[in-house]
């Protein structure tokens, strides 16, 4: 009864929330569905009706559509992506929005230590009778954001999954709240290609049975996920949780009990997918969520035997650079976790660290695996960091090899119609292949 007195008094509506927030803040929202719509809608709204009001707001990764990117509230509200997605791509690509270049394990330690927060706004599950809110399907950063901030708004819809481990607040912390109660998005199964089964099976049969696995987000990723499902006694150490988790956990291939670390526990810091997943974490004790910094944490991941990250790319250089956030030039995504989990699967007793993707773009007419990347690229991760790189056409592993030796077992995995000229480019590079 006290803690709902005390919910009852903080009560607002999201536009009495957005009205609290003073101009030139800098604000905070957690990854995806953590976003608090009502709240955001409040914001742009205030926007729209004066010009005096401008801030600054953060976001680790859009998954709506929001007003905040119109053209026409530019000038009011400054819009930083972390991760940029579909929905912030063409803002930042057009030079409205601007970007953080950082990898995902650092996003705490960067708000701890260089950004002031005054504004921490997120979307939470329904108070439970201690007083307590998850985030819900996003933990990431959320700690440090709203230890760090000067005010805490929340969003309670009941829609959201209440969720387990490092991942919630409490009322007494908060400084007004709203309620909703429209449907959490859903993020729509990646289709899966005969090419992306093919590769999927090539990495499943490198995986034994007791390994722990991360999975990232698209179709080979998932298709490496339906390909585990003979596989036994799997773990999950994972950024994201994705929809193939659930399939491998209730088919009985991941167990969690041969885990080193958080045994018997599915470990990951957000996720995003069908309602079908949101029903399965919520109030499921076998998942924890914990901040980014400790499931991103190479050390942490390396504590793992037999690890394994799967992760795909935009394009591979001869050398094994590895695009995954850029179209040459243009902007497209973000470094995200992909790093940190290279770096700790292969510092993992017996891990493995896979890129995966087809060899060819648009139709097969572009090579992915190029002497050297599209002018302007950016580099993911490095040639130092690489492991193994995987097409339709075979495996390569590249950590250990020579220049000349990953220019060949590169040439080998590429689209044969590719082959002739990157042995021509490889050659005039001075590569022994």
């Amino acid at each position: 009864m006290k803690w709902m007195k005390l919910y009852n008094q903080k009560l607002r509506h999201a536009a009495e929330i957005a009205s609290q927030i003073q101009p030139n803040s800098v604000c905070v929202s957690p990854v995806m569905c953590g976003e608090p719509r009502e709240i955001l809608q409040g914001i742009s709204d205030r926007a729209s009706r004066t010009d005096a009001f401008r801030i600054e707001h953060h976001s680790l990764l859009a998954f709506h559509n929001h007003d905040l990117l119109k053209p026409e509230l530019q000038s009011s509200i400054k819009y930083v992506s972390w991760f940029t997605s579909g929905y912030s791509r063409k803002a930042v690509q057009e030079g409205r929005a601007d970007y953080m270049p950082t990898y995902y394990k650092d996003v705490p330690k960067l708000w701890d230590q260089f950004m002031d927060v005054d504004v921490f706004y997120a979307l939470v599950s329904p108070m439970d009778q201690h007083g307590y809110f998850s985030f819900g399907l996003s933990c990431s950063e959320t700690l440090v954001a709203k230890n760090k901030a000067k005010k805490i708004f929340l969003e309670v819809n009941p829609n959201m999954p209440r969720t387990h481990g490092q991942n919630f607040i409490h009322i007494s912390e908060v400084d007004a709240l709203c309620e909703s109660i429209y449907s959490i998005r859903e993020l729509a199964e990646p289709p899966i290609g005969e090419l992306d089964k093919i590769i999927g099976a090539y990495v499943a049969d490198e995986i034994p049975n007791g390994s722990t696995i991360q999975l990232g987000i698209g179709g080979i990723p998932n298709a490496v996920g339906r390909a585990l499902k003979d596989k036994r006694d799997l773990g999950i150490h994972s950024e994201m949780f994705v929809e193939a988790f659930v399939d491998l956990i209730e088919s009985g291939a991941v167990t969690n009990r041969l885990k080193d670390i958080n045994k018997g526990k599915s470990v990951t810091t957000f996720a995003a997918g069908s309602k079908r997943l949101y029903d399965f974490l919520h109030d499921n004790p076998s998942i924890e969520f914990r901040p980014v910094d400790y499931v991103n944490d190479p050390a942490v991941i390396a504590s793992h035997r037999k690890m394994m990250s799967i992760n795909s790319c935009v394009e591979v250089d001869l050398l094994g650079q590895v695009c995954s956030e850029s179209m040459g030039r243009t902007h497209y995504s973000g470094t995200g976790g992909q790093v940190d989990f290279v770096r700790g699967a292969t510092h993992s007793e017996n891990g493995r660290s896979f890129i995966a993707m087809q060899s060819t773009a648009k139709r097969g007419t572009v090579t992915k695996i190029k002497p050297v990347l599209t002018h302007g690229s950016v580099v993911t991760t490095s040639k130092n960091d690489v492991d193994t790189i995987v097409t339709e056409h075979g495996i390569a592993q590249l950590r250990g090899k020579t220049a000349g030796q990953r220019a060949k077992a590169l040439i080998e995995i590429a689209h044969p119609d590719s082959r002739d000229e990157l042995r021509f480019e490889a050659k005039k590079m001075n590569l022994m292949i």
